[in-house]
């Protein structure tokens, strides 16, 4: 028999794989569409059937099924026994986009002998982390035939920062112009070099068939273990990448067999700049979804209205722990700490969704997945972010809950988080989706 150790240490070597396969869906997804193409990519070779958007949709009882609409992707599964009459929605909502910054059109130059590209900041980027650090570009290059095809160049640029020893005063407050201190090099300006033609060589395709692109930067760091016991991740883009890789293996690992409501795993794009898109949570994505699949299966307007409202949504989005070098920051009382269990995102004002039922709701399913969780609110002088869940609520009618895992550094360009929370995460979304 094993002793309570060993149990203990497999637990542990179990968390440290799915903090490891996490960071191995970042590497794979440097920018939101990335990240939905990876996405479908696995669903469908677990066996969901890829459907497009613009044709007529035939769903069968037990069907499985994934789409992608530009940087966002769906999923969904549906009973085996399902009927019009009594149709229900569990719902997993993530978003695929972080923060970082845009390639801006036409925009190489040469300055001081080096060749430089000009860039957009995207969403709300915590600009010195960005600094010293390899970066990629990454996105969709648009063709002239009309088609979009993905992208991806080796870590060709660095927003390289000023020395000490012409900034003496740096260590008392960096200040750094958006504009003018956030250019990246690419290069020496004698070697050249273009980063649409590199995009469009790791694409196949030559660059004057190229007439738009939607490209954003990541860091090529690899995510890794760390702390004394192994027990952190530091990774990229785990706000909010942490949510939809848990939304995904948990799809991936559903077994249709059992549902007794449609599971939908939906992650969208843009919520870092607001959701208001095609793609975003405030667009038609995630509602026209839900109606054609309550249509697919003979429900009436009435019927599906009524399986709206007695659907639940969980909107996963990582938030903040208290971080041990600015306690003032937060919440004197309420103090989440990473290791310690998800999140529960609280607020007065709405800018979470979360009320009572859902609470009562989100206690239930972190028993039914052996999770913890702890409550987060925010300092009353510190106003907190906002999710996809008031979108989502707003515009669907339907009880949502916020939470997430706790991060320290969000919005760096390398977050840090507990390797036990990502798994009770996926845990959480197992116990929510089926």
């Amino acid at each position: 028999m094993s002793t309570a150790a060993e149990k203990t240490a497999a637990q542990k070597t179990a968390a440290q794989k799915t903090a490891l396969e996490l960071g191995e869906y970042t590497a794979a997804s440097p920018s939101s569409y990335h990240a939905a193409a990876e996405a479908a990519r696995r669903l469908q070779a677990a066996g969901f059937e890829l459907l497009d958007e613009a044709q007529a949709w035939n769903l069968a009882p037990g069907g499985r099924y994934v789409l992608v609409r530009d940087g966002a992707v769906t999923a969904f599964a549906l009973p085996a026994d399902v009927s019009a009459g009594d149709l229900r929605y569990r719902v997993f909502g993530a978003h695929t986009d972080s923060p970082g910054f845009k390639l801006k059109p036409g925009s190489a130059h040469t300055a001081a002998g080096f060749t430089q590209v000009g860039v957009e900041v995207y969403g709300g980027v915590l600009l010195n982390s960005w600094l010293d650090r390899e970066l990629c570009f990454a996105g969709r290059l648009a063709l002239r035939d009309g088609t979009t095809v993905l992208a991806r160049t080796p870590g060709i640029a660095r927003i390289p920062q000023l020395a000490i020893h012409l900034d003496r005063q740096v260590n008392d407050g960096l200040r750094l112009d958006r504009q003018q201190h956030t250019v990246p090099v690419i290069g020496l300006e004698v070697c050249g070099g273009d980063v649409i033609e590199l995009l469009a060589e790791s694409a196949g395709v030559s660059a004057d068939r190229v007439v738009g692109h939607d490209v954003i930067t990541a860091p090529v760091q690899e995510a890794a273990l760390f702390g004394a016991a192994q027990e952190l991740l530091a990774c990229s883009r785990m706000d909010n990448l942490s949510s939809t890789f848990a939304g995904l293996r948990a799809m991936e690992e559903l077994d249709a067999n059992n549902l007794t409501a449609v599971s939908v795993f939906i992650s969208n794009d843009h919520e870092e700049v607001g959701s208001e898109t095609r793609t975003g949570a405030s667009g038609p994505m995630l509602a026209d979804i839900l109606e054609r699949i309550s249509i697919s299966v003979g429900a009436d307007r009435e019927e599906h209205l009524r399986a709206v409202a007695g659907s639940i949504c969980v909107s996963a989005d990582a938030g903040h722990a208290v971080h041990p070098n600015y306690p003032e920051r937060h919440d004197p009382q309420v103090r989440p700490t990473l290791g310690d269990g998800l999140l529960l995102k609280l607020n007065a004002v709405q800018r979470y969704a979360t009320d009572a039922a859902g609470t009562a709701e989100w206690a239930r399913l972190c028993n039914a997945a052996g999770a913890q969780f702890q409550p987060f609110v925010s300092n009353n002088a510190q106003p907190c972010g906002s999710t996809i869940g008031p979108l989502t609520a707003t515009r669907l009618g339907m009880t949502v809950i916020d939470a997430g895992i706790p991060l320290l550094s969000m919005h760096s360009a390398r977050e840090m988080a507990a390797v036990s929370d990502i798994e009770a995460l996926v845990r959480l979304a197992h116990a929510h989706l089926g």
